[in-house]
């Protein structure tokens, strides 16, 4: 034993590092995944208030009730109607799957012009 060096155990120290590393690159994924969530339903308010926007200025009643129909749900549609324009807004809060973050307000504004023929 007088040539040998003895090397100290650290069975243990990839184990614990390893689950570090699980932890981390989970949350990095539910956050990812919140993001995501996020940019949808952004692209749906956005897609609502320009379809209601749309058949607001045709005066199409059945096409605007299918299209409010189309909003993600707790969403709120506010239409203002003008001579020379109609303003839609949306918006919505949408809650977190997870624990701990928070609610995210959206909102959308799609602006269009009355169509000639339609009754003002």
């Amino acid at each position: 034993m007088s040539g040998r060096v003895r090397r100290r155990d650290a069975r243990g120290m990839v184990t614990a590092e390893l689950a570090v590393a699980i932890l981390a690159v989970f949350s990095l994924f539910v956050l990812l995944c919140w993001g995501l969530v996020l940019i949808v339903v952004q692209l749906r308010l956005v897609d609502t208030a320009a379809a209601v926007a749309r058949q607001e200025a045709r005066h199409d009643a059945a096409a605007v009730s299918r299209a409010r129909a189309e909003a993600p749900a707790g969403a709120v549609i506010h239409v203002v109607r003008q001579p020379t324009q109609v303003r839609v807004s949306v918006s919505v809060r949408v809650r977190s799957f997870a624990r701990g973050l928070p609610a995210v307000p959206l909102h959308a504004d799609a602006v269009v012009v009355p169509e000639p023929g339609s009754p003002r």
